[in-house]
């Protein structure tokens, strides 16, 4: 299968499923068979992936994109000893980064929920027409990635993942804020545009709730 294929879903359902790591590999840059050039695809896939895997807390480095050819058995087994190696001492995932269990389910389920629209923003706003490697990893370090990122994928995560935590009942913004690990003034701010938006509503004690017919959608 080329790597072109792989989807960003594949990875997110697999560190979702207790995956301490995910490795893709792939045909080096410029030999892709596909006229689509799959593994250049592949490789905005995996950068964009790392940038949120670093927002929500886990390491990018659990995340391996190696260019190996059908032919080069050795380069393979070398790295997939590198990459066992190297994830082994990460730890296990959440653990190795001191990442509350639930929290990290949170974050994870918002990803993987949110994956539809993410995927339309790579589309529409990061995905270039490169050729090199070197080109790749210098549009996604760049401010207007950056830009990019903050403005249209951040917020939804955010929001979303707060609404994912309030499936489970109402909490307070000093809760919303240790459980996530989310600044106060930050989750003030998330809360503050759902409530307005009709996302989220205040119960009788002061906390935040999901309305109704959201958490009737919630259950389903």
């Amino acid at each position: 299968m080329c790597t072109g294929r792989v989807d960003p879903a594949f990875i997110f359902q697999a560190f979702s499923n207790g995956a301490d790591g995910v490795y893709v590999g792939g045909c080096h840059p410029g030999e892709c068979h596909y006229v689509t050039e799959g593994n250049y695809h592949a490789l905005g896939m995996s950068l964009l992936c790392k940038r949120i895997m670093k927002y929500i807390g886990i390491n990018p480095d659990r995340l391996r994109l190696e260019w190996v050819g059908a032919s080069e058995g050795i380069q393979f087994a070398e790295a997939m000893n590198e990459v066992s190696g190297k994830i082994k001492e990460m730890g296990s995932l959440g653990a190795g980064e001191g990442i509350d269990e639930k929290a990290l389910k949170v974050r994870l389920d918002t990803v993987v929920n949110l994956l539809p629209y993410i995927k339309l923003v790579e589309r529409e706003r990061l995905r270039v027409p490169f050729n090199t490697v070197e080109e790749y990893n210098q549009f996604f370090a760049s401010d207007d990635v950056d830009l990019v990122f903050r403005e249209m994928i951040v917020d939804k995560l955010e929001m979303n993942s707060i609404l994912f935590l309030l499936k489970d009942g109402p909490l307070s913004c000093d809760e919303i804020s240790e459980r996530l690990g989310l600044s106060l003034s930050d989750v003030v701010k998330y809360t503050n545009r759902s409530e307005r938006q009709g996302f989220l509503m205040l119960d009788e004690n002061k906390k935040f709730t999901l309305p109704p017919r959201i958490r009737r959608q919630a259950r389903v």
